[in-house]
């Protein structure tokens, strides 16, 4: 996955609303005693940030030291103190171990294949501590093969101009975001930069059983950030897996 470019400019062009919203959905989810947490493909940081000044002692692990760099930079201007990692979410084994791991914002539909998924539950359910829990969330199979296909999206400011398109991938649910940048140096020169992120996801049964083949107890489904089930149109699916 790429994130080159991306990184420097990933923060205007997402919602910020949506990391309250997390927030929200997972202190409805976690024992009130929950107090250390890992979040996976951390990204920039800002719900990184957003747990911490909640009061949640927080580690935050992803790829891309562009993002790791602007995350830290975040964290020190926002006066919290936060550990982040560069890593790879396929192997957890030198992180440790918390009450609570978190995978939001559709990260894990970057994994190459189921395989990878069902890897990725292995090493969080090692990861996490008796009694913890393990929150994430993907697309469903509605938003991939309806929603997102033909998407387009263009963005633009004085600094630079962000355009991203999508179009059906070649495995099934799968889907190819196309991203373009034209970003501006220094005398007022543009550059042109481009991405592709591909992203795939499954039946809502499949994750079930992939969680419950990692040794969860128990797993809970909802929809679209609320404590609803999924329905046929529901856009994003999150999980809640406990650990005995």
């Amino acid at each position: 996955m790429a994130y080159e470019t991306f990184a420097f400019v990933y923060d205007e062009v997402m919602d910020e609303t949506l990391y309250q919203k997390w927030l929200d959905f997972s202190k409805r989810h976690l024992p009130s005693e929950t107090h250390n947490i890992l979040e996976l493909a951390c990204g920039t940081g800002a719900l990184a940030v957003t747990f911490a000044k909640d009061g949640y002692c927080v580690t935050g692990l992803d790829l891309s030291e562009e993002m790791l760099m602007i995350a830290s930079q975040r964290a020190l201007k926002e006066e919290t103190s936060i550990q982040f990692v560069k890593g790879n979410m396929l192997d957890l084994s030198e992180t440790g171990q918390y009450q609570a791991i978190t995978c939001f914002s559709d990260s894990l539909c970057y994994m190459k294949n189921e395989q990878e998924v069902q890897q990725v539950f292995d090493e969080v359910y090692q990861a996490l501590e008796d009694e913890g829990r393990f929150l994430f969330d993907v697309h469903s199979i509605y938003q991939i093969d309806t929603i997102f296909p033909e998407y387009s999206y263009h963005y633009q400011n004085e600094n630079f101009a962000f355009l991203w398109d999508s179009y059906s991938g070649k495995e099934k649910h799968s889907i190819e975001h196309f991203l373009t940048f034209f970003v501006e140096e220094e005398h007022g020169k543009f550059i042109r930069e481009d991405e592709l992120h591909k992203e795939q996801t499954y039946p809502l049964d499949n994750y079930l059983r992939m969680l419950e083949n990692s040794g969860f107890s128990k797993v809970e489904a909802f929809a679209d950030f609320t404590d609803e089930p999924p329905k046929e149109d529901s856009k994003r699916l999150f999980f809640v897996a406990y650990k005995e």
